[in-house]
């Protein structure tokens, strides 16, 4: 049977640049096989095993490892500093980084001893004081080694950590953190691939570096002589051993570049391994959360049990607090608002993109220089101090889980950085993992977590962390519908019993609504509406939130009769707004009704217009409606009703509307 996979079709090379190609590969390879063709290999296990190659190997790999310890103790701060802080004369520090990659090493030698040789500006100081003298010794060697060859590490490792997506390190800030801890714990292991590239690179350079070396520490036996130095003595008295040795150092450093394959050049951070777990990608929709039955019921069992009667950790109490943290916060920057809530408050924040959402969560957070707030928690000026020591959580959009933590060991993170002994960290965050629904996956990566699962986690996490200010971000918007209700329900049941404030940022009007005991309205910043969800849902004073609420809404102008629309066109309204008085109209879907022909009767608001889309809504459909004369229209009707109009993209309608079914909101 012919195999029917599709092959990737392959691109012709052109002849001018196929040839070049060709003769750059030859040219690369000639040297080698020249080593390759004049080595005696009858003679290789003599020339490697003498006493002088021996002992230059092993002060190479002395030389060597020593210069790799310092470049790593010195180039993984330097290369974080490159890639993390915009400081003054940045592009002058990564110059000097890059200066021994392309300065030719007997003048790294020279410069080297003009600076640290005995005559040099700091040889004086360190011989005097300490008795170090690094000319002619093997700690000499050492520096000239490093000298060459940190670039390598901190290059590699820059582009890796620019590769690094912040927000992993701020979600663990968030989590109470401090910055050291963020560094070892988070941001080393994943540039774990990059960190090893550089490493393995930078270890090869020093292991074959010659020029720097035999101008700054000499070339004595013992002493200084290493490998590529022993080379350059037998070239003159013993041409096949010379072979013989150039040929182990060029097996070692190809042996590097296999094992590298290409990391140093190109790869991602980021890494995202396949799930293992695919045939179990699922969001448990078929299962209801520990706890709650089916559509979301409490359900009751005995003690100790998840209340169907078996033993579980799910209906454990949460910890008691000890506190109550109210919030005040006054923010100025590009988000300008003052904010005050009571313990347990819930505070949906809205908004169109680019209102100040995710800004307003950053400046509490202290994260961004866009805002500054002055956030006091109960009677703690929180403010002046670090992300880490604010006491705040956050969960951003995607959840940020460490790639590298297992789902309990991500939800323990927060525990562990306040210094919760670990048995009773991985005890507090099973039970959250338990309430959340997720309790079964708690050994796995967040690679082998369906979106759902995953933010469930990130959930779990923030809660574990005792937060005093809960910052979520459209904490549920990876969730089907299904297990969003449960989530939300469960939520809700946490939230209800938090001591602090809790602001939720969605874009979803169920969440605000369930969620929610205040709704903040943002536009470029500012505080637009600040109200209960009642308040908001019936008099929305934002154009934004009247049409996620599903409404149609249109601004105008008080004149006459109605409104003279800012779009174009007037609206007769029943009672109007009152001369040149700012409004917004906010029509109900279901109040426009849609004809084939021009209208009759009582409606004062007619307009011709052409049908653009028709959307299911439940069991109604949502049909959007263009005209000349009026700003964009959605009528929602029945699917009986459609068909007898027999309505499709396209078709040309008229629409009314009567006076009475509009309602105003002065702006």
């Amino acid at each position: 049977m012919r195999s029917t996979r599709a092959r990737t079709p392959r691109t012709r090379t052109p002849f001018a640049l196929g040839v070049p190609a060709l003769i750059a590969i030859a040219f690369l390879l000639m040297p080698l096989i020249g080593i390759l063709a004049r080595t005696s290999w009858g003679e290789l296990g003599t020339h490697l095993t003498s006493p002088d190659t021996t002992e230059a190997l092993r002060l190479s790999l002395l030389v060597s490892f020593w210069a790799l310890g310092l470049s790593l103790l010195l180039g993984v701060p330097l290369a974080w500093l490159l890639a993390r802080v915009d400081f003054p004369g940045k592009t002058l520090v990564r110059s000097l980084v890059l200066l021994p990659m392309v300065l030719p090493p007997t003048v790294g030698g020279v410069a080297l001893l003009l600076g640290f040789g005995r005559r040099g500006l700091l040889g004086p100081f360190l011989e005097d004081n300490f008795g170090i003298v690094l000319p002619f010794h093997t700690s000499g060697a050492v520096v000239a080694a490093t000298f060459v060859a940190m670039p390598f590490l901190v290059i590699s490792l820059e582009g890796t950590l620019a590769g690094l997506r912040p927000r992993y390190e701020e979600t663990a800030a968030s989590l109470g953190a401090s910055p050291v801890r963020v560094f070892c714990t988070v941001t080393l292991p994943m540039v774990a691939p990059g960190l090893a590239a550089g490493a393995a690179l930078t270890w090869a350079r020093a292991l074959g570096e010659f020029g720097a070396t035999i101008t700054f520490a000499g070339n004595l036996p013992g002493t200084t002589q290493t490998l590529p130095l022993q080379v350059y003595l037998l070239l003159q008295d013993s041409p096949e051993a010379a072979t013989s040795v150039s040929l182990l150092l060029l097996v070692i450093a190809m042996a590097v570049l296999i094992a590298l394959r290409g990391r140093w050049t190109g790869g991602t951070s980021e890494r995202t391994a396949k799930p293992a777990f695919a045939a179990d990608d699922t969001d448990d929709t078929d299962q209801p959360l520990p706890g709650f039955g089916p559509g979301g019921t409490a359900t009751v069992g005995a003690p100790g049990t998840d209340g169907s009667g078996a033993t579980g950790a799910s209906d454990a109490p949460a910890p008691a607090p000890q506190e109550r943290w109210p919030l005040h916060a006054v923010v100025t920057g590009f988000n300008e608002l003052t904010l005050d809530a009571e313990p347990g408050t819930t505070i949906a924040v809205v908004g169109p993109n680019g209102a100040g959402k995710t800004t307003l969560l950053r400046a509490l957070l202290g994260l961004t220089p866009r805002a500054r707030a002055e956030l006091w928690l109960g009677d703690t000026d929180v403010g002046p101090l670090p992300p880490h020591r604010r006491g705040v959580a956050w969960v951003p959009q995607d959840g940020a889980l460490f790639p590298h933590l297992s789902a309990l060991t991500n939800t323990a993170y927060g525990l562990r950085s306040r210094r919760v002994p670990r048995a009773e960290a991985r005890r507090e965050a099973s039970l959250w993992l338990e309430r959340l629904g997720v309790g079964h996956l708690a050994a796995r990566k967040p690679s082998q977590l369906s979106g759902g699962q995953a933010q469930r986690v990130a959930l779990a996490r923030a809660l574990a962390a005792r937060p005093r200010l809960l910052l979520l971000d459209e904490p549920l918007a990876a969730l089907d519908q299904t297990t969003r209700a449960h989530v939300r329900h469960t939520l809700r049941t946490h939230l209800s019993g938090f001591a602090g404030v809790c602001l939720i940022v969605t874009h979803d009007p169920v969440e605000a609504v369930s969620l929610a005991d205040r709704v903040l309205v943002l536009d470029d910043g500012r505080t637009l509406q600040d109200a209960p969800p009642a308040e908001v849902t019936l008099h929305p004073r934002s154009p934004w939130v009247a049409r996620m609420l599903g409404r149609n809404a249109w601004t105008g102008t008080g004149s006459g009769d109605g409104l003279t629309l800012t779009g174009g066109g007037h609206l007769v309204v029943a009672d109007g707004p009152g001369e040149g008085v700012r409004a917004l109209a906010i029509i109900a879907p279901e109040a426009v009704s849609v004809h084939r022909d021009r209208p009759s009767g009582s409606p004062r608001n007619i307009w011709p217009g052409t049908v653009r889309e028709i959307t299911s809504a439940g069991s109604r459909l949502r049909v959007l409606i263009t005209s000349p004369e009026a700003p964009d229209l959605v009528a929602e009707i029945t699917p009986q009703a459609a068909l007898e109009l027999g309505l499709a993209d396209g078709v040309p309608v008229w629409t009314s509307i009567k006076a009475t079914e509009i309602t105003l909101v002065e702006v």
